[in-house]
């Protein structure tokens, strides 16, 4: 068993379950009303804007859940398959990627950009 791989893929469930949660409890549940789906307008946002914006969150969270088994995959593998190196650099350069957008963005005050970058160092590390 490869434990960086392991520890990546557990960082990256734990990433998602806090965006997702946090999500809801600071933004959404703000433009909630008696429906899953939040539908109160939150200007300049119309109804139709905060419900794609709401779905787009929540695909982040399922996208991570793709990477994280991919992880627990690779942690498990012997390392004969011919697409292990690639899966692992496309997860290293795409987690890489999202840390330094989101550290750029918010100028570092966000901290989901620490969990994406131990991610991709966890992976590389792998």
């Amino acid at each position: 068993m490869n434990t960086y791989f392991l520890i990546a893929a557990i960082l990256v469930f734990l990433v998602g379950i806090i965006h997702s949660a946090l999500g809801e409890y600071l933004i959404f549940r703000h433009l909630r009303g008696k429906s899953i789906v939040p539908t109160n307008a939150a200007p300049p946002l119309r109804e139709r804007h905060v419900k794609i914006l709401w779905a787009t969150w929540h695909i982040v969270t399922i996208f991570g859940f793709a990477f994280g088994v991919l992880l627990l995959k690779l942690s498990q593998s012997t390392g004969n398959g011919s697409h292990e190196a690639l899966i692992k650099e496309i997860i290293i350069y795409a987690m890489l990627a999202s840390s330094l957008l989101v550290l750029w963005a918010t100028k570092g005050r966000h901290p989901g950009w620490v969990g994406l970058a131990a991610v991709a160092l966890f992976t590389w590390l792998g």
